[in-house]
Protein backbone atom coordinates (compact mmCIF):
# COMPACT_ATOMS: atom_id res chain seq x y z
CA UNK A 1 0.00 0.00 0.00
CA UNK A 2 1.21 3.04 -1.06
CA UNK A 3 1.38 6.33 1.75
CA UNK A 4 1.29 9.88 1.20
CA UNK A 5 4.33 11.82 2.19
CA UNK A 6 3.36 13.18 5.67
CA UNK A 7 2.44 9.65 6.76
CA UNK A 8 5.98 8.49 5.47
CA UNK A 9 7.82 11.23 7.51
CA UNK A 10 6.03 10.49 10.57
CA UNK A 11 6.57 6.37 10.27
CA UNK A 12 10.40 7.28 10.06
CA UNK A 13 9.91 8.10 13.23
CA UNK A 14 8.49 5.14 14.60
CA UNK A 15 11.05 2.10 15.49
CA UNK A 16 9.03 -0.85 14.27
CA UNK A 17 10.99 -3.68 15.83
CA UNK A 18 10.67 -1.81 19.29
CA UNK A 19 7.96 -2.62 21.72
CA UNK A 20 7.52 0.66 23.52
CA UNK A 21 6.20 1.63 27.05
CA UNK A 22 2.99 3.28 27.23
CA UNK A 23 3.41 6.75 27.88
CA UNK A 24 6.53 6.87 25.12
CA UNK A 25 3.77 5.23 22.44
CA UNK A 26 1.64 8.09 23.14
CA UNK A 27 3.90 10.68 23.03
CA UNK A 28 5.04 9.17 19.80
CA UNK A 29 1.28 9.15 18.21
CA UNK A 30 0.63 12.40 19.40
CA UNK A 31 4.00 13.69 17.46
CA UNK A 32 3.51 11.45 14.44
CA UNK A 33 0.36 12.78 13.95
CA UNK A 34 0.19 14.98 10.81
CA UNK A 35 -2.97 15.81 9.56
CA UNK A 36 -4.81 19.21 9.29
CA UNK A 37 -7.67 17.84 11.79
CA UNK A 38 -7.52 17.09 15.19
CA UNK A 39 -7.06 12.63 14.61
CA UNK A 40 -8.18 10.46 16.83
CA UNK A 41 -5.83 7.99 18.30
CA UNK A 42 -7.41 4.67 18.32
CA UNK A 43 -6.05 1.09 20.77
CA UNK A 44 -6.01 -2.01 18.89
CA UNK A 45 -5.62 -4.76 21.20
CA UNK A 46 -5.25 -8.97 20.17
CA UNK A 47 -6.14 -11.48 22.87
CA UNK A 48 -5.08 -14.72 23.41
CA UNK A 49 -9.14 -15.90 22.93
CA UNK A 50 -10.97 -17.63 20.63
CA UNK A 51 -13.84 -15.74 20.20
CA UNK A 52 -15.55 -18.70 18.16
CA UNK A 53 -16.09 -20.27 22.18
CA UNK A 54 -19.03 -18.96 24.02
CA UNK A 55 -16.75 -19.01 27.07
CA UNK A 56 -14.31 -17.00 25.61
CA UNK A 57 -16.15 -13.42 24.79
CA UNK A 58 -14.71 -10.71 26.27
CA UNK A 59 -17.33 -7.82 25.85
CA UNK A 60 -18.21 -4.69 28.16
CA UNK A 61 -18.06 -0.90 28.16
CA UNK A 62 -15.96 1.86 30.18
CA UNK A 63 -16.90 5.56 30.78
CA UNK A 64 -13.25 7.22 29.69
CA UNK A 65 -12.12 9.36 32.04
CA UNK A 66 -11.30 12.31 29.96
CA UNK A 67 -14.23 11.46 27.36
CA UNK A 68 -13.41 10.60 23.45
CA UNK A 69 -13.51 14.06 21.98
CA UNK A 70 -16.14 13.19 19.98
CA UNK A 71 -20.22 14.40 19.74
CA UNK A 72 -22.21 11.21 20.94
CA UNK A 73 -25.55 11.31 19.42
CA UNK A 74 -28.14 9.09 21.40
CA UNK A 75 -31.10 7.15 21.13
CA UNK A 76 -33.43 5.95 22.95
CA UNK A 77 -36.33 3.07 23.13
CA UNK A 78 -38.46 4.41 25.69
CA UNK A 79 -41.94 5.43 26.69
CA UNK A 80 -43.36 7.30 29.69
CA UNK A 81 -41.37 8.84 32.30
CA UNK A 82 -38.54 6.99 31.05
CA UNK A 83 -38.86 8.55 27.76
CA UNK A 84 -38.78 12.21 29.78
CA UNK A 85 -36.23 11.39 31.58
CA UNK A 86 -34.03 10.16 28.61
CA UNK A 87 -35.10 13.31 26.99
CA UNK A 88 -33.88 15.64 30.22
CA UNK A 89 -30.71 13.82 29.90
CA UNK A 90 -29.84 14.59 26.76
CA UNK A 91 -31.02 12.00 24.16
CA UNK A 92 -31.29 13.51 20.22
CA UNK A 93 -33.96 11.09 19.53
CA UNK A 94 -36.79 9.21 21.86
CA UNK A 95 -39.61 7.04 21.07
CA UNK A 96 -41.50 3.53 20.87
CA UNK A 97 -42.87 1.90 17.97
CA UNK A 98 -42.46 5.64 16.18
CA UNK A 99 -38.77 5.01 16.15
CA UNK A 100 -38.91 1.93 15.20
CA UNK A 101 -40.97 2.75 12.27
CA UNK A 102 -38.46 5.39 10.79
CA UNK A 103 -35.67 3.33 11.34
CA UNK A 104 -37.43 0.18 9.35
CA UNK A 105 -39.06 2.64 6.96
CA UNK A 106 -37.30 5.64 6.71
CA UNK A 107 -33.84 4.30 7.17
CA UNK A 108 -33.26 6.86 9.74
CA UNK A 109 -30.11 5.94 11.85
CA UNK A 110 -28.63 9.13 12.71
CA UNK A 111 -27.21 8.17 16.19
CA UNK A 112 -23.96 6.42 17.51
CA UNK A 113 -25.56 4.85 20.29
CA UNK A 114 -28.76 3.21 21.17
CA UNK A 115 -30.21 2.34 24.69
CA UNK A 116 -33.37 0.36 25.43
CA UNK A 117 -35.35 0.02 28.88
CA UNK A 118 -35.87 -3.25 29.19
CA UNK A 119 -39.55 -3.00 28.64
CA UNK A 120 -38.58 -1.69 25.09
CA UNK A 121 -36.37 -5.29 23.99
CA UNK A 122 -39.44 -7.22 22.33
CA UNK A 123 -39.90 -4.34 20.01
CA UNK A 124 -36.25 -3.27 19.61
CA UNK A 125 -35.71 -6.71 18.58
CA UNK A 126 -37.12 -6.18 15.51
CA UNK A 127 -34.18 -4.05 14.18
CA UNK A 128 -31.75 -6.48 14.86
CA UNK A 129 -30.66 -7.21 10.81
CA UNK A 130 -30.36 -3.64 10.78
CA UNK A 131 -28.57 -2.27 14.49
CA UNK A 132 -26.64 -5.61 15.25
CA UNK A 133 -24.46 -5.49 12.10
CA UNK A 134 -23.95 -1.61 12.48
CA UNK A 135 -22.92 -2.46 16.36
CA UNK A 136 -25.47 -0.52 17.40
CA UNK A 137 -28.02 -3.24 18.98
CA UNK A 138 -28.63 -2.70 22.35
CA UNK A 139 -27.23 -4.85 25.13
CA UNK A 140 -27.18 -5.04 28.62
CA UNK A 141 -23.83 -6.33 28.85
CA UNK A 142 -22.54 -2.65 27.20
CA UNK A 143 -25.15 -1.30 29.33
CA UNK A 144 -27.93 0.24 27.21
CA UNK A 145 -30.36 -2.16 28.15
CA UNK A 146 -30.98 -0.61 31.80
CA UNK A 147 -34.12 0.90 33.98
CA UNK A 148 -31.92 3.92 34.01
CA UNK A 149 -31.80 5.38 30.98
CA UNK A 150 -30.89 8.34 31.57
CA UNK A 151 -27.92 7.61 33.76
CA UNK A 152 -26.87 5.54 30.00
CA UNK A 153 -27.22 8.01 28.42
CA UNK A 154 -25.29 10.80 30.49
CA UNK A 155 -22.60 7.86 30.71
CA UNK A 156 -22.67 7.81 27.08
CA UNK A 157 -22.46 11.59 26.74
CA UNK A 158 -19.82 11.89 29.17
CA UNK A 159 -17.42 9.37 26.86
CA UNK A 160 -18.76 5.90 27.47
CA UNK A 161 -17.39 3.09 24.78
CA UNK A 162 -18.42 -0.69 24.15
CA UNK A 163 -15.12 -2.86 23.95
CA UNK A 164 -15.79 -6.41 22.17
CA UNK A 165 -13.69 -8.69 20.15
CA UNK A 166 -14.17 -9.01 16.24
CA UNK A 167 -13.88 -12.51 14.65
CA UNK A 168 -10.24 -12.27 14.83
CA UNK A 169 -10.27 -12.03 18.50
CA UNK A 170 -8.67 -8.14 18.10
CA UNK A 171 -10.52 -4.89 19.90
CA UNK A 172 -10.63 -1.98 18.55
CA UNK A 173 -11.39 1.30 20.46
CA UNK A 174 -10.94 5.01 20.29
CA UNK A 175 -9.29 6.70 23.07
CA UNK A 176 -9.69 10.16 22.33
CA UNK A 177 -8.16 12.73 20.29
CA UNK A 178 -4.34 13.97 19.22
CA UNK A 179 -5.53 17.37 21.06
CA UNK A 180 -6.01 15.70 24.42
CA UNK A 181 -2.09 15.46 25.05
CA UNK A 182 -0.29 12.59 25.79
CA UNK A 183 -1.47 12.42 29.82
CA UNK A 184 -4.68 12.47 29.40
CA UNK A 185 -5.04 9.86 26.51
CA UNK A 186 -2.80 7.85 28.89
CA UNK A 187 -5.62 7.82 31.38
CA UNK A 188 -8.25 6.97 29.25
CA UNK A 189 -5.88 4.10 27.74
CA UNK A 190 -5.20 2.77 31.11
CA UNK A 191 -8.63 2.73 31.66
CA UNK A 192 -9.56 0.46 28.88
CA UNK A 193 -7.02 -1.72 29.17
CA UNK A 194 -8.03 -2.43 33.01
CA UNK A 195 -11.25 -3.03 31.92
CA UNK A 196 -10.01 -5.57 29.70
CA UNK A 197 -7.91 -7.22 31.77
CA UNK A 198 -10.55 -7.45 34.77
CA UNK A 199 -12.90 -8.73 31.53
CA UNK A 200 -10.21 -12.05 30.97
CA UNK A 201 -12.62 -14.97 30.69
CA UNK A 202 -11.84 -18.02 32.95
CA UNK A 203 -11.43 -20.27 30.09
CA UNK A 204 -8.11 -17.74 28.26
CA UNK A 205 -4.90 -19.59 28.91
CA UNK A 206 -1.18 -18.43 28.81
CA UNK A 207 -0.53 -14.97 27.86
CA UNK A 208 -3.86 -13.14 27.90
CA UNK A 209 -2.68 -9.53 25.99
CA UNK A 210 -0.85 -10.46 23.09
CA UNK A 211 -0.38 -7.61 21.13
CA UNK A 212 -1.50 -3.90 21.18
CA UNK A 213 -1.07 -1.30 19.13
CA UNK A 214 -1.87 2.77 19.05
CA UNK A 215 -1.89 4.85 15.59
CA UNK A 216 -3.69 7.72 15.02
CA UNK A 217 -6.19 7.92 12.16
CA UNK A 218 -4.00 8.72 9.35
CA UNK A 219 -0.78 7.99 11.16
CA UNK A 220 1.20 5.15 11.54
CA UNK A 221 1.34 2.25 13.86
CA UNK A 222 3.10 2.32 17.15
CA UNK A 223 3.51 -1.24 19.22
CA UNK A 224 3.28 -0.92 22.91
CA UNK A 225 4.83 -3.30 25.37
CA UNK A 226 2.18 -6.33 26.05
CA UNK A 227 3.23 -6.94 29.31
CA UNK A 228 3.69 -3.49 30.39
CA UNK A 229 -0.05 -2.26 29.89
CA UNK A 230 -2.73 -1.42 32.80
CA UNK A 231 -2.27 -1.61 36.11
CA UNK A 232 -3.93 -5.43 36.38
CA UNK A 233 -2.37 -8.50 35.76
CA UNK A 234 -2.66 -9.93 32.55
CA UNK A 235 -1.12 -13.75 32.56
CA UNK A 236 -2.46 -16.61 33.03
Amino acid sequence: MKHGKKYNESAKLVERATLYDTDAALELAVKTASAKFDETVEVHVRLGVDSRHADQQVRGAVVLPNGTGRTVRVAVFAKGADADAAAAAGAEVVGAEDLVARIQGEGFMDFDVCIAAPNMMGLVGRLGKVLGPRGLMPSPKAGTVTPDVAKAVEEAKAGKIEYRLDKTNIIHCPIGKVSFGAEKLAENFNTLLDAIIKAKPAAAKGQYIRSCVLATTMGPGIKVNPNKVGTAVTEA
